[in-house]
């Protein structure tokens, strides 16, 4: 039995894989990246970045991306997509990341039409490290949501591409407080609606799985103040650890709860996702980050959130 999200990809010949909320999200995209090279797609990494990026004229980088590089300048102490080209070029390969800034759903929207444009790209997966872009936004909390609500917004918006939105990381985000009762209550209304691609399992001794741990290992030694707790944590899931184990000191003094769930893919349409959201008009008409979390203030005013929910068994 194949996964119907691995059997629908195959129909693409050319694909984007981009970070939903930025940062370290793109390296959840790995093992995927990996996997559809080897199916003889052209695949190619984008990301929302919380680097300082700067345009080709030196300037800050406002309302375009810039192709990263092993190369390119910035800070040392936290820069994970041109960590992830370093790691690639190491390895004896040429693998940019496409970098923007996080801004408005139509700032991003016409980011996305610009690569599309360049790349030429058939279908765009929406990579998500962790499950809080599953939040409709009546929870007791939406995590972190502006970057990934955003993103998904404007993706949703896209005309002539197919969009995917995948989760990797399930509980990641309690410290965040999202709930993962109500992360199953959306995987079960998108099964309802069909948008519901269906799971599959990270595993030692995979070659995809074994290059992202690779990857991580490697991003911590480049920025061990700042490595990513969402990536180390999978990386512990994928490679057997249970309950509160410790892979990086940034988590002492944290319970951590790692479990076989987090090195799960979760697989969506979504356009399937982007219409069960409830605040989705509020995103729609926004521009710079600041229009993001007033838009998100706006409605959080209004919401009537539901009360948290803890697993029965």
């Amino acid at each position: 039995m194949e996964s119907p999200f691995l059997r629908e990809i195959q129909k693409y010949d050319r694909i984007l894989l981009a970070g939903a909320g930025g940062g370290y999200d793109i390296y959840s995209g790995i093992p995927l990246f990996e996997y559809l090279r080897k199916q003889g797609k052209e695949v190619w990494l984008a990301s929302l970045s919380f680097a300082d990026l700067k345009g080709e004229d030196g300037l800050k980088l406002r309302c375009h991306y810039v192709k990263v590089t092993p190369d390119t300048e910035g800070d040392d102490d936290y820069f994970p997509e041109r960590y992830l080209s370093e790691w690639y070029r190491d390895r004896g390969e040429d693998v940019p990341v496409f970098c923007y800034y996080g801004a408005g759903a139509r700032t991003l929207l016409n980011i996305f039409q610009r690569l599309q444009k360049h790349l030429g790209f058939e279908a765009l997966v929406l990579v998500d490290g962790g499950t809080d872009s599953l939040m409709r936004g009546d929870e007791p909390s939406l995590g972190s949501p502006a970057e990934d609500v955003a993103s998904i917004c404007a993706a949703s918006m896209l005309e002539g591409v197919d969009t995917y939105l995948v989760n990797l990381g399930f509980g990641v985000d309690y410290h965040h407080e999202v709930c993962g009762v109500y992360v199953l209550e959306a995987v079960a209304d998108l099964t309802k609606t069909g948008d519901y691609l269906g799971s599959f399992s990270l595993q030692k001794g995979m070659p995809e799985f074994d290059a992202f741990c690779d990857l991580v290992e490697f991003s911590c030694y480049k920025s061990p103040e700042r490595s990513s707790i969402v990536a180390t944590s999978i990386l512990s899931a994928g490679q057997g650890e249970f309950g509160d184990y410790h892979f990086t000191e940034r988590t002492a003094g944290k319970e951590l709860f790692i479990n076989p769930l987090m090195s799960l893919y979760w697989c969506f349409r979504l356009k399937g996702v982007a219409g069960r959201c409830l605040y989705l008009d509020y995103i729609k008409d926004t521009y710079s980050r600041m229009d993001v979390h007033r838009a998100l203030a706006n409605y959080l005013y209004v919401a009537k959130p539901r009360e948290w929910k803890s697993f029965p068994h």
